[in-house]
């Protein structure tokens, strides 16, 4: 059987290339990100940036500790401390202490991300003068990098100033350097201090103050801005080539295992013959076994190589794109490598073993009649599978829905949800196949001539082989709708709840962290025609299950002016039950009943016990809770809720506000222009790794329908000899295939939309139970382009093939081999 084999691959080396490209790139895009999300595990050792060159750094409170039953929990402060006075006194005793303030800066023809420092600060770096002097007036500033030279007056929030100096960036940040007085003035807190005496000593000095940090040497990397940055990057990356990572490794494993699987059905005629030849079951299964071998381990081994080529491309995107830290490589790493090779053996395998079974099974007769016209496409144990992970999705849907709808809202879920209802679809494709080629050939089947009747036939008649070519539309179709649906729907609801709950006609919002002064606030409140709701960012944390430390984002408000500019969706209590003894919390808390108390750490860090005065519904997960401004300590107000009072003007008011606001830097906006702008905020990750999946997907399923079209064109030499026989002309012979195209691709996104209509209806229906009242948003455009997508590489790849075969005669062609 060993020389049957290596004719059988010299002879049908259309069917079994086919079969060598699916499986090479579906190993390639598995080592791929099996390389990228091996190398987002470590990070490289990052060193102090802003204080390299400082002696020590004296760093207030800025994590909350709770110590548990099974060890210490943290999370970081919403609001840190500053070193106590106490402890600044003592230090001043020891040497030079310098405040350090950091602080957004708006400048007009400035770089986006500018940040604002104490002149004092920049030795430290060390930041050095390159050309002009260090400030020394309220209106003069240094700035870093060379979008403004000295001499250059530049509009900021802050007034216009006049640029005296500028410093070599140091790649870190945008500096742009103050007075100190001035600085002083524009960030009133001070959370660290440089201190020049020894390290010993300072040590001593801060000896009982709760939280105070002295850091030195290498330690000092965590006064800079965002020391977490590099985990923080690598969390991020780590999700975004996981879940491209799993959502492509089966649209490959399920593409390849389609495409041998499709590669051996096609050849029952072939079978009938070996056995009416004597060749036994056993042979025929072995014959098989070693063709899926060799073809596995020669495509397995060019996919390694080519993932060796394509992965330091994939880090360069990543990296370009900043969604990765500009240190991003490709390290050197080899189990990815052997993940894929096995994974593609085990898949080309597994993809003819089914297949190769039931071809030994089938008698002599048997097979030679069955290899004209199919009729049982589908075999029980398929059969079976299908309905069992179908019936799977189905119960496991159900019972989150009864139990956690909530849980269908996370990403995990909604990524790995759509692979069974893909799974089962394309498993239960061939039953599936002649209802629904028939359904969409119907109106041309009617239409004069024979060519809609034959486009319906040979779509429904040839069940398997339409099934295995609309499997890569099925996959992709559906998880474009799944996945981009999806987020657009949870977008929607999210921003449907924000605008629900919004009561103003206006919001103004602060232009940098340090929010809005008390200057602004009262211009603010004087406004005529205004109704204020002055509002600040914290959070709150509190202790689950007496194990774990849970952080709560939080609004700080006034109770009377949140209730006139807010309709919070509460499911008990009242708005204007909150004081600065009470909470407003949502039903995700462990306790959520009216009048009770909770155990709670404020944004500082500081304990307190609160009554609930309301509880809100869970929603899609962003309530978050209310306090009074009492118990959001040294949070500043970020944002300004306005309400038109009876009988004014939308207009003066708005204009009332924007020159209350002119000093600031503030921005006015319109209710529904605020929502826009600001919800939902997706994830810029999230949706690059959703279009890295799709632009992944789309690639592969490309060119894996072109490799699918090619072998079930080919196989079909005999039957285009019969129409040119029966006097159809050559383009009509192609115009007949180009239709038989379409109608298979049309049949793949049929299921696939059928796919991404249950996901997101199963989604629709969590957040229904959560109280959320939103529309399923369906990517249409998306969803056409990537039909338009496949129907033109299948229109080109039964096309060409064709052609070339329609090249020789007719007699000729029906004496081919096949």
């Amino acid at each position: 059987m060993l020389s049957t084999t290596l004719r059988t691959l010299r002879t049908r080396w259309v069917t079994f290339a086919g079969s060598f490209v699916a499986l090479s790139l579906g190993v390639a895009l598995i080592a791929v990100m099996g390389l990228a999300l091996a190398s987002s595990l470590d990070a490289p050792e990052r060193g102090p940036e802003r204080f390299a060159a400082a002696p020590v750094v004296v760093k207030g409170q800025d994590t909350l500790v709770v110590s548990t039953s099974i060890g210490d929990r943290t999370q970081k402060l919403a609001q840190p401390r500053a070193v106590p006075d106490g402890t600044v006194a003592k230090l001043r005793d020891l040497g030079t202490v310098v405040e350090d303030r950091s602080f957004a800066v708006r400048a007009e023809d400035g770089p986006a991300d500018l940040v604002g420092h104490p002149w004092s600060t920049a030795a430290f770096a060390p930041y050095r003068l390159d050309a002009g002097r260090a400030p020394e007036a309220a209106d003069e500033i240094v700035v870093s990098g060379d979008w403004a030279r000295p001499g250059t007056r530049v509009r900021t929030g802050d007034g216009t100033m006049r640029v005296v100096g500028t410093v070599t960036g140091l790649g870190f940040e945008n500096a742009v350097f103050y007075t100190d007085a001035r600085a002083a003035e524009l960030s009133p807190r001070s959370l660290q201090l440089v201190v020049d005496a020894d390290a010993a000593a300072v040590r001593e000095a801060v000896r009982g103050s709760v939280g105070v940090q002295v850091l030195t040497a290498d330690a000092r990397r965590y006064a800079d801005a965002d020391p977490d940055r590099d985990s923080e990057a690598l969390t991020a990356m780590n999700a975004m080539f996981g879940t491209a990572g799993g959502v492509t490794g089966f649209v490959s494993v399920f593409v390849v295992a389609s495409t041998f699987a499709f590669a051996v059905a096609q050849r029952r005629r072939e079978f009938g013959l070996l056995r009416t030849a004597g060749a036994t079951p056993g042979q025929l299964r072995r014959m098989v076994v070693a063709e899926a071998l060799a073809v596995g381990v020669a495509a397995s081994a060019a996919g390694c190589v080519l993932a060796s080529c394509g992965a330091p491309a994939l880090a360069e995107w990543a990296a370009g794109e900043r969604l990765a830290p500009r240190w991003f490589t490709i390290g050197d790493y080899t189990w990815p490598y052997h993940l894929a090779f096995w994974t593609g053996l085990l898949v080309a395998l597994c993809g003819v073993l089914a297949a190769s079974w039931r071809a030994g099974r089938t008698g002599p007769t048997e097979a030679l009649c069955e290899a004209s016209v199919e009729t049982r496409p589908m075999t029980p144990g398929r059969r079976l599978c299908g309905a069992a992970l179908l019936i799977t999705a189905a119960v496991t849907l159900a019972l989150a829905l009864v139990t956690n709808p909530g849980d269908l809202l996370h990403r995990k879920t909604y990524v790995g949800r759509p692979m069974l209802l893909i799974s089962a679809a394309a498993l239960l494709a061939p039953a599936l196949v002649r209802p629904l080629a028939r359904l969409i050939a119907w109106l041309p089947a009617r239409l004069p001539g024979a060519g809609g009747m034959l486009v319906r036939e040979n779509a429904a008649a040839g069940a398997r082989r339409t099934a295995a070519v609309a499997a890569p539309v099925l996959v992709t179709v559906a998880l474009a709708g799944s996945l981009l649906g999806a987020t657009a729907t949870l977008g929607e609801a999210k921003a449907t709840e924000v605008r629900e709950r919004t009561a103003a006609d206006f919001v103004v919002t602060s232009a940098g962290d340090a929010g809005f002064d008390e200057a602004t606030l009262r211009r603010l409140r004087a406004v005529s025609g205004a109704e204020v709701s002055a509002s600040s960012a914290s959070a709150v944390y509190v202790l689950e299950d007496g194990v774990a430390l849970v952080r709560s984002g939080a609004r700080a408000a006034e109770p009377g002016p949140l209730a006139a500019t807010a309709r919070l969706p509460l499911a008990a209590g009242k708005v204007s039950d909150l004081d600065d003894g009470s909470i407003i919390v949502n039903e995700e808390w462990e306790k959520h009943t009216v009048g009770e108390r909770v155990e709670v750490w404020l944004g500082d860090g500081t304990r307190r016990s609160l009554r609930i005065a309301a509880v809100m519904t869970t929603g899609t997960g962003d309530n978050g809770v209310y306090v009074t401004p009492r118990n959001a300590p040294a949070a500043p107000v970020d944002r300004v809720d306005v309400r038109l009072a009876d009988g004014a003007d939308a207009g003066t008011v708005a204009a009332g506000l924007r020159r209350a606001v002119r000093v600031s830097g503030g921005e006015v906006l319109a209710r529904d222009t605020w929502v826009r702008a600001t919800y939902p905020e997706t994830d810029r990750t999230t949706r690059a790794g959703f279009l890295l999946v799709l632009g992944i997907a789309l690639l592969y399923t490309g060119i894996s329908l072109a490799n699918t079209m090619v072998m079930a064109t080919s196989d079909r030499v005999r039957e285009l000899a019969a129409l040119r026989l029966a006097g159809a002309t050559r383009w009509q012979v192609l115009r007949l295939v180009g239709a038989e195209a379409l109608v298979v691709v049309m049949v793949g996104g049929l299921l696939g939309a059928l796919v991404a209509g249950l996901n997101l209806a199963g989604l629709w229906g969590a957040l229904g139970l959560l109280s959320v009242r939103t529309s399923i948003e369906i990517p249409w455009a998306t969803l056409a382009a990537v039909l338009g997508a496949c129907a033109v590489v299948a229109v080109l790849s039964a096309a060409a093939p064709a052609g070339l075969a329609l090249r020789r005669g007719a007699v000729e062609l029906a004496g081919a081999r096949e």
